[in-house]
């Protein structure tokens, strides 16, 4: 008895906490999807389809005008396995409430969003997104410079037909999404190697922004 009474009120405390700083997130962000909007048409208005140049057009300005040293500024490239497609992302920014890569694929790949405690912004720097939604009967199409808002909560199928790389911005609660990112590899992948570098760099950005009162 005293046991379930203990989980009810540490469930009661979790739920009150968490419903205290889910209405104050907005109050922890410290980038904004239209800016980065803007700067990824600006880039490829500068760059066109060189993704390179395009990419660091994006990383110096974020460097310049984001309060903090909050840019991780090594291009730390990985595998990333999730829902069935596969790419690469370069961590840009992570903490609690937002992160913040470059991920693509320069061959194509298709799989699943993802349910996501978090709003997601694909802004698409290079190549062409496909996204479908049960009982549509025509894709929706992401070409360079437009961007995929997919809605916390929400759920698609997703495809790139060939080279495409993009410019992701997540914010809501990212810890839980580490479930999505991580299960392929103990389904599927079985690539350890890989499932460390992730969890190193993003441990590293998260606990860095954190220590310096990023959440």
């Amino acid at each position: 008895m005293r046991a379930i009474s203990l989980a009810v009120a540490l469930f009661a405390l979790f739920s009150g906490l968490y419903n205290y700083l889910n209405a104050r997130l907005e109050q922890f962000y410290i980038f904004d999807h239209a800016h980065l909007h803007d700067l990824s048409q600006r880039a490829i208005a500068a760059h066109g389809n060189d993704t390179r140049a395009v990419v660091n057009y994006i990383v110096a300005e974020l460097d310049e005008k984001t309060p903090g040293t909050y840019i991780n500024h090594e291009e730390e490239w990985v595998f990333n396995n999730a829902g069935g497609a596969m790419g690469a992302m370069y961590i840009i920014h992570a903490s609690i409430t937002e992160y913040l890569i470059i991920f693509g694929t320069a061959i194509g790949t298709e799989g699943h969003t993802g349910r996501h405690t978090a709003d997601d912004y694909f802004n698409i720097l290079q190549g062409t997104q496909l996204a479908y939604v049960p009982g549509a009967y025509e894709p929706e199409v992401y070409p360079q410079g437009s961007v995929h808002h997919l809605r916390r909560g929400e759920v698609k199928q997703y495809k790139m037909d060939a080279s495409c790389f993009a410019l992701e911005y997540a914010r809501g609660w990212i810890p839980p999404m580490l479930f999505f990112g991580y299960a392929d590899t103990f389904s599927s992948t079985l690539d350890f190697p890989t499932l460390w570098a992730t969890s190193r760099i993003t441990g590293r950005e998260m606990i860095s922004n954190l220590l310096k009162g990023k959440f």
